[in-house]
């Protein structure tokens, strides 16, 4: 989701000590004894007052307001571990309590599963790792999975002006969620990935054990890198390559009010200019309708002088109708800053940022052939009847294109065109909305079936839908050929990815410690398993 309307920031300290709260509950006891015993004691537990710190903390990086009203199941711990040695001992004390963990960094999940969850349920907020280091002469920086994506952007900008590094637009998103699902961004069509530019990485597995990119062994590496977060392990840190980017590179952002006509036809323009630009030129747009005023925001980075810029756009897209004075240069930190709707440079490394607190549903599509005009005309005029009702889109082809489908678990490369997504946003207080809203967004979806990708219809982790189904691992029998049913959804994210994304779950979590409800399953059968020696 494209950030916007940006607020004050959180008073939220990230330093949060506070003595663990011992309730009636054997295995609250248990689990509090274990973290303290390792030395472990930044954590907090459910209480019965809103205004405890325990309700300070779980909504301080929320960004969806949805999964905050009362009647959303919270989780019994909060655990904020400040340490690589903190974070091991915190994996090792859920699994021989028997609690599941579930991972925050920083609370982007679009299905609020880093911040909500059935108790006995243990959430790992990994705020306080979010150290970052910056090796400008290898051209590499291992940054701990808690920072931010703005944080990393800061931090680099503050090091190098001719490195960067290819991942999304919001500052707020973790850079631990983001890559573990493949992460995806303004300069993915010149270097692919956030995931696909990993070089190494330290993960806590459910035993507690710190293994480096080596001792988790090549499957368990591949796996991390696009296979979603929370599956495998903890993500302590990243080692990430940087990659070139000239002193000064060209950006733009023009809002475009044309009517539901002039809308249609721009939307069906862009789409055959978004995936064929030269790589070094990224043109993603954001659309919605006000009654029947349409607009437009077309946000475009080029690795490259205004001059050369401006060139393309009037030839390629000359129908935006760009003026020299809307092409901006700008160096690549303040080209982030500016992606993301903020005005300095300094703004990335706030942590605490909320750019729309409208909670808010959404769905992503990918397309490998051209959408007709009618049907961007049709979804507009669907759009005119929901107020709160947004699409945005984003170009694939260059590199995309040219990385196989099994370099990483992401598998939409050569072919995919477009990625889109469809958002329904409504104010906090509108509680009747909710079931309407989603209702609209299904039929919006249901309606765009046809022009999509197909068989299946694919989807995104980063983009969790649990529309799709999941399975409640607290319930035994609904376990059985979780294989086969998760296939429902790993293949929509993963494609022919998800035999070899099982296998690894297999290795790195035989016993399914880290979960949520659509998590790749172990083999859960000696038939099962015997098959997997055979891969």
């Amino acid at each position: 989701m494209m950030c916007r309307s940006l607020t004050l920031r959180s008073f939220f300290l990230i330093v949060f000590f506070t003595t663990c709260v011992r309730g009636g509950d054997v295995n609250d006891n248990l689990l509090s004894s274990c973290l303290n015993s390792h030395g472990v004691h930044n954590f907090t537990t459910l209480s019965t007052d809103t205004n405890s710190d325990y309700f300070k903390l779980l909504h301080a990086s929320m960004q969806n307001p949805l999964f905050a009203k009362p009647t959303v199941s919270k989780p019994s711990f909060i655990v904020m571990p400040g340490s690589k040695e903190e974070l091991s001992s915190t994996v090792h004390c859920c699994t021989r309590e028997s609690w599941t963990s579930r991972l925050r960094s920083p609370g982007h999940s679009y299905e609020g599963l880093s911040y909500t969850a059935d108790t006995p349920t243990e959430i790992v907020d990994m705020m306080n790792l979010n150290r970052i280091d910056i090796d400008v002469l290898s051209e590499t920086a291992w940054a701990e999975s808690g920072a931010t994506l703005g944080e990393l952007y800061y931090a680099i900008a503050q090091s190098t002006d001719t490195l960067g590094f290819t991942a999304g637009w919001c500052p707020t998103v973790g850079s631990g969620g983001h890559i573990s699902g493949g992460g995806f961004g303004m300069m993915s069509r010149k270097y692919g990935l956030a995931a696909d530019n990993v070089v190494d990485a330290i993960l806590i597995d459910s035993n507690g054990a710190i293994l480096d990119r080596e001792k988790m062994g090549d499957d368990v590496f591949w796996a991390i890198r696009g296979g979603g977060g929370g599956v495998w392990g903890a993500i302590y840190a990243w080692k990430i390559k940087l990659l070139p980017v000239p002193e000064k590179l060209t950006v733009f952002r023009v809002t475009k009010n044309v009517g539901i006509e002039g809308a249609s036809s721009l939307l069906h323009k862009w789409q055959y200019v978004a995936d064929e630009l030269d790589e070094d030129f990224t043109v993603s747009v954001l659309g919605g309708v006000n009654g029947n005023d349409a607009w437009l925001m077309f946000l475009g980075l080029h690795l490259g002088r205004k001059d050369a810029a401006k060139t393309i756009i009037d030839e390629k897209f000359p129908e935006l109708g760009l003026v020299d004075k809307e092409f901006q240069e700008m160096s690549w930190g303040e080209s982030m800053a500016f992606s993301s709707g903020l005005d300095t440079i300094s703004e990335l490394n706030n942590r605490f940022l909320k750019f729309d607190e409208r909670a808010f549903k959404t769905k992503v599509d990918f397309t490998k052939v051209s959408v007709p005009l009618n049907v961007f005309r049709h979804a507009l005029k669907m759009l005119s009847e929901q107020p709160g009702g947004f699409i945005a889109g984003n170009g694939f082809g260059g590199k995309m294109s040219e990385i196989s489908t099994d370099f990483t678990p992401f598998p939409h490369r050569k072919g995919t065109k477009l990625k889109f997504e469809y958002i329904i946003a409504w104010n906090q207080d509108e509680e009747s909305k909710i079931e309407k809203s989603s209702e609209w967004l299904t039929k919006f979806y249901d309606y765009l079936e046809p022009f999509v990708s197909k068989g299946p219809r694919v989807g995104y982790v980063n983009h969790i839908d649990l529309d799709i189904g999941g399975i409640d691992w607290r319930n035994k029998s609904s376990t059985t050929n979780a294989v086969e049913i998760a296939r429902n959804w790993g293949e929509r994210y993963f494609s022919s990815n998800y035999e070899r994304l099982v296998k690894a779950k297999t290795m790195i979590d035989p016993n399914n410690v880290l979960n949520h409800p659509q998590s790749i399953p172990p083999m859960m059968t000696w038939k099962e398993i015997y098959m997997l020696k055979e891969l």
